[in-house]
C-alpha cells in the first residue's frame, strides 16, 4: 500500500483488484536491487547495478528512440551474458589463478539466466538445424550464414548464433 495526501490528511491508497499488473523486467531489476541492498547481498547488488548501467548506456546511446521495454532489457541481459561467458572461458584457461574470478562470473551467469528464456537443448538444436538445412536446401559450408540468419530470425532469444553455426558446420562437414 502507498500513502497519499487527501483533503483529510495522509491515507492509504489501495490498489483495486482490477488494476493489478505484472512488473516489467526493468521494475523487477529495481526491486531486486532494493532487496539486495536491504539484505546486504553485495554480489547480487553488483550484478543488478551492472545491468542497470548497461541499460542506461543503451538508452542514452545516440540514435536510440524507443522505450525501455522487456525486449530491450532481455537484449541487454543476453549481451552481458555472452560477454560473461567469454570472460569465464578466459579465466578457466588460467587454472587455479582464475578460480576466484571465475566463481564470481558463474554467479553472474546464473543470475542473468533467471531472466532469459530457456534455450533449446543440444538435441533439439541439432534437429532444428537439420530441418532448416533440408528446408533451405543448403549443401555447401559457405551457405551456413544464410542458415544461421534464418534460424536466428525464427528462434530469436532461444538459440545462440555461434552454436547454430557450429552445429551446421558439423552437419555439413559430416556430409562431405
Amino acid at each position: 500500500m502507498r500513502w497519499m495526501v487527501t483533503g483529510r490528511g495522509w491515507r492509504h491508497k489501495r490498489a483495486s483488484r482490477g488494476t493489478m499488473r505484472s512488473m516489467s523486467l526493468a521494475e523487477t531489476l529495481d526491486a531486486t536491487l532494493t532487496r539486495a541492498i536491504r539484505d546486504r547481498d553485495q554480489p547480487t547488488a553488483d550484478v543488478v547495478r551492472m545491468l542497470k548501467t548497461r541499460l542506461t548506456e543503451r538508452r542514452t546511446a545516440k540514435g536510440f528512440g524507443g522505450a525501455v521495454d522487456d525486449a530491450l532489457v532481455l537484449d541487454v541481459i543476453g549481451a552481458y551474458q555472452k560477454q560473461l561467458q567469454k570472460a569465464l572461458a578466459e579465466y578457466e584457461k588460467l587454472g587455479p589463478r582464475g578460480a576466484g574470478p571465475a566463481a564470481g562470473l558463474r554467479f553472474e551467469l546464473e543470475f542473468c539466466a533467471r531472466f532469459l528464456p530457456k534455450g533449446l537443448d543440444p538435441d533439439a538444436l541439432r534437429a532444428l538445424v537439420r530441418e532448416r538445412l533440408a528446408a533451405l536446401d543448403i549443401t555447401e559450408p559457405k551457405q551456413v550464414g544464410r542458415l544461421v540468419g534464418d534460424v536466428m530470425r525464427s528462434h530469436k532469444g532461444q538459440v545462440d548464433g555461434a552454436e547454430v553455426k557450429r552445429v551446421a558446420e558439423e552437419l555439413l562437414g559430416g556430409r562431405g
